[in-house]
């Protein structure tokens, strides 16, 4: 595991985040409301976690829609035992 990816995880708000996105395909529109964090707190996050490479984005108008890599596949994997 890189230094990257282990910053981006040390965060508690980004690992809830990453552990959200890992249900399924989520809007970034209703992550804020789900963590109880602003919009733009939720923007900051994603952007580290996309820069990671533990998630991807793909656009549905102007919906920007996250959904786990098969980095953040391995990496929840990982850390499931700890």
């Amino acid at each position: 595991m890189n230094t990257l990816i282990v910053k981006a995880i040390a965060d508690e708000t980004r690992l809830r985040i990453l552990l959200q996105i890992a249900k399924g395909e989520l809007c970034a529109c209703k992550i804020p409301a789900i963590l109880r964090k602003t919009q733009p707190a939720v923007s900051q996050h994603l952007k580290v976690l996309l820069g990671a490479g533990l998630v991807t984005v793909r656009k549905d108008g102007v919906k920007r829609l996250y959904s786990l890599s098969e980095a953040g596949k391995r990496v929840l994997e990982d850390i499931s035992g700890w």
